[in-house]
């Protein structure tokens, strides 16, 4: 799945104990820029995970809700409730049409989510999203192998990168943490 209209960074550093959602602020509509504000990531679940979103406002709210009751059916796991929300995902009549890949981190894991039934986790603790998450990938794991900057930093400086290539992104950043 191809989503464009957005790019979310995340990143998670168990040794700093802390993770980061990061993401543009730009909503656009076919060729034109609707909102430069958009709040992309968000907290769920008492404050104790993060989540970000590439895809349609209204289907990304839907799984918000969906995943953060998942979470409370699994007591916190968020392994299992991703797992549990993705085989939903692809069962539920109205789920399935819903277009949206979903990021997820807590002190546990680091977690994408599709529809198409992945739950994946990455390597090098940093997931990327949407039409600028190629150019912000590179730039996080160039500035996470050469630099000493926070993940914080990193994500927003990785954003800029992409916004200054993507115009589907904006330097409208919304970063999001979690310490643990």
């Amino acid at each position: 799945m191809k989503i464009h209209n957005t790019t979310i960074v995340a990143l998670r550093d168990p040794d700093a104990k802390k993770a980061v959602v990061a993401s543009d602020g730009q909503a656009t509509m076919n060729n034109m820029i609707v909102k430069a504000t958009t709040r992309k990531a968000r907290r769920i679940y008492d404050d104790k995970v993060l989540t970000g979103f590439a895809g349609s406002t209204a289907d990304a709210i839907t799984l918000f809700e969906r995943f953060e009751g998942k979470l409370k059916e699994y007591s916190g796991n968020l392994t299992r409730a991703a797992v549990e929300l993705t085989k939903d995902w692809r069962t539920d009549r109205m789920l399935r049409r819903l277009e949206a890949l979903l990021v997820v981190v807590n002190e546990e894991a680091l977690l994408t989510i599709s529809g198409a039934g992945d739950v994946m986790e990455p390597d090098d603790g940093i997931v990327t999203l949407g039409s600028g998450g190629g150019y912000a990938l590179a730039a996080a794991r160039a500035l996470k192998q050469e630099t000493d900057l926070s993940i914080e930093e990193i994500a927003k400086k990785s954003l800029q990168v992409a916004a200054s290539i993507d115009i589907y992104t904006n330097d409208n950043i919304n970063v999001e943490v979690l310490e643990w």
